[in-house]
């Protein structure tokens, strides 16, 4: 009996499409995809597995495109949000017409030690330099990924990198930095790059968080890039005298409009002075690599990430996807690394059950550092769960 059963195993042919996204400062989104599938191939060898790792407007999103549209990868040294030098990339696709640029590969929170986290002190200056890299390529589109990021600076320095000069109360010129936007009193945009007429932006995320408010940039996301309460304070005050005088220039109020909080506010600049459209991060990603013509024939979908609450309902590639699972009636399995609040909510999107990967009570790096063992290790135990249902199937 107990041989019928293995051999069952062996030559039991589901279709697994395996999509995780990152889990941030642990794992790439392909680093997880193949801890996920080696944990499955373990109980179920036979199954054929697809690894589509995933991004949403955040890290991966360049390795996405490039890999699914067949382009090219482009380093370069860029100034990082603490304005020290670092190693950055974008994509060139369309035969060189269109770059695709992640901020958090330029301004990303993983470039900043976890005890020099101040979004006051951050700049997107460095995602303004692979902008103007790929303008000097020729392209014609620009595709702005802006999750990952370090900063809450409105956008300020990457406007300031494309040529725009943003002036203090004193006359002099504004840093970088966050800190000081409390204190802008004008902005310049006569001596902006002039080949960004010729070029359409197109900005890709995964939230749709206001630009101010409970829900916005400063109170939601600056504590994750470590801001204290009063910073948060500080930095909600500037992004509200930030938004009054793009109103002033614009005739248009960005405070509320969803998706103007993310990337810490740089999509209100690139909405406001480069004439850019917001998109669904998941939506193009899932374009590019064909990924409903895969899902039509499925059994089973697995999705992932770090972390999973409340906000994940909110423009994550892990409800994204569920949600279309869900068309087809494919099942959805979700691993995460932390279980947030809210998780029952998850449910009513197209997830059918939730798993954390922690075996244990440990620390943040510890948990970092053994993602991938833990996450191999849930998702065998998962397989095992479901070889178990299959056998009761098959008995009753």
């Amino acid at each position: 009996m107990a041989s019928d059963v293995i051999y069952f195993f062996m030559v039991v042919k589901m279709k697994i499409i395996i999509a995780p996204d990152s889990f941030k400062e642990s794992l790439t989104a392909k680093q997880a995809a193949r801890a996920i599938e080696a944990g499955f191939m373990a109980v179920f060898p036979a199954a054929k597995y697809l690894c589509f790792p995933m991004a949403d407007g955040g890290e991966g999103t360049v390795d996405a495109l490039v890999a699914a549209k067949g382009g090219q990868r482009i380093e370069l040294a860029v100034a990082g949000p603490l304005k020290t030098l670092v190693k950055a990339y974008y994509g060139l696709l369309d035969n060189g017409d269109t770059a695709v640029i992640e901020m958090a590969a330029a301004s990303g929170l993983m470039q900043v030690p976890l005890d020099q986290r101040n979004p006051l002190l951050t700049t997107s200056f460095g995602t303004g330099q692979l902008m103007l890299a790929a303008l000097d390529h020729g392209v014609k589109k620009i595709i702005l990924a802006i999750g990952g990021s370090a900063t809450v600076d409105g956008g300020i320095g990457m406007m300031q990198a494309l040529g725009a000069s943003f002036y203090r109360k004193d006359g002099h010129l504004l840093e970088f930095v966050a800190k000081e936007m409390a204190e802008l009193e004008r902005i310049e945009l006569s001596t902006l790059d002039s080949r960004l007429q010729q070029c359409q932006i197109e900005i890709v995320c995964d939230v749709n968080n206001p630009l101010i408010g409970q829900h916005g940039a400063a109170k939601t996301f600056a504590p994750q890039k470590g801001a204290t309460d009063e910073m948060v304070t500080h930095l909600e005050q500037g992004l509200l005298h930030y938004a009054d005088i793009i109103q002033s220039m614009t005739g248009t109020d960005y405070r509320y409009l969803p998706g103007s909080g993310a990337g810490g506010g740089i999509s209100v600049a690139a909405l406001a002075f480069l004439n850019a459209t917001l998109c669904s991060g998941i939506e193009t990603v899932c374009q590019a690599m064909h990924f409903k013509d895969e899902l039509a024939t499925t059994d089973l979908v697995i999705v992932g990430e770090g972390s999973m609450d409340g906000q994940t309902l909110n423009g994550k590639a892990l409800i994204g996807i569920a949600k279309l699972a869900a068309q087809y009636g494919i099942p959805v399995i979700a691993i995460v690394g932390i279980q947030g609040k809210n998780i029952a909510a998850v449910y009513q999107q197209g997830v059918n059950a939730v798993f954390s990967i922690l075996p244990r009570v440990l620390s943040q790096q510890a948990a970092l550092e053994q993602g991938e063992l833990n996450l191999q290790h849930c998702a065998y135990n998962i397989a095992k769960v479901l070889q178990c249902g299959i056998i009761l199937a098959k008995n009753y």
